[in-house]
């Protein structure tokens, strides 16, 4: 399951969230979505967690918890969204 985590630390690397994560079981990879031209964090990514029900106790369990003194949301990730172009 992919997992959608926001308000990261700008502090926090992929090694630190997998850790975290790991905690409830596999974690097969984790991505930290940083800007294109600074490669600064921009405060969120994803973690993808091999076993569905790890993955819900993990969203439950963290949800809301203190990481790096700030306060993570953990949510299923959803699909992108298909938007409608602009008229």
């Amino acid at each position: 399951m992919n997992i959608f985590v926001s308000n990261i630390s700008f502090k926090v690397r992929e090694q630190a969230l997998s850790e975290l994560f790991s905690q409830f079981g596999e974690v097969t990879s984790v991505r930290i979505i940083k800007d294109k031209e600074t490669k600064r964090s921009r405060g969120f990514g994803f973690v993808e967690m091999a076993n569905d029900d790890d993955a819900k106790r993990a969203i439950d369990s963290l949800n809301g918890t203190s990481h790096y003194e700030r306060n993570i949301v953990v949510t299923e990730a959803k699909g992108k969204e298909t938007r409608e172009p602009a008229a």
